[in-house]
């Protein structure tokens, strides 16, 4: 049959070739590799909800340890940083793949005008649930 246009296998490797594609360009949009100079290595994914006097963000962050994350609002800027470790397990095999981020992260949000302060920080679930209540 050959290897025209019309051979199934060239029509099946070459749709596994757009889906591979695909998916490496939506990891890459989620965890976005950050600049050296912040020492950070990935950006985590964030939702935003606002409501009548507060912001809700949700930082996907599965498998980040509550105590090496740090939130501070700082100079109109919402700043997310800490450090998702490997697990402990993976550390003395060998890596055959690795797409999930580790390391450094850092996510700085830009906070519209006024002032907020942070009222609440939980990581439930995988993800970092922060409420900032806008100061009168």
């Amino acid at each position: 049959m050959g290897f025209g246009s019309r051979d199934p296998r060239n029509w099946m490797f070459g749709e596994a070739l757009d889906l591979l594609k695909q998916a490496e360009q939506l990891q890459r949009q989620f965890f976005q590799l950050t600049g050296a100079s912040s020492g950070a290595r990935w950006q985590p994914p964030v939702d935003i909800y606002e409501g009548d006097k507060d912001y809700w963000i949700v930082v996907a962050l599965p498998g980040v340890d509550p105590n090496h994350v740090e939130v501070l609002v700082e100079n109109g800027t919402l700043v997310i940083h800490g450090v998702r470790a490997l697990p402990a397990e993976s550390r003395a095999g060998t890596i055959r793949r690795l797409e999930i981020p580790y390391g450094r992260f850092e996510r700085r949000l830009v906070l519209p005008p006024g002032d907020f302060r942070l009222s609440t920080k939980h990581l439930e679930n995988g993800c970092l649930l922060i409420g900032l209540a806008r100061i009168a």
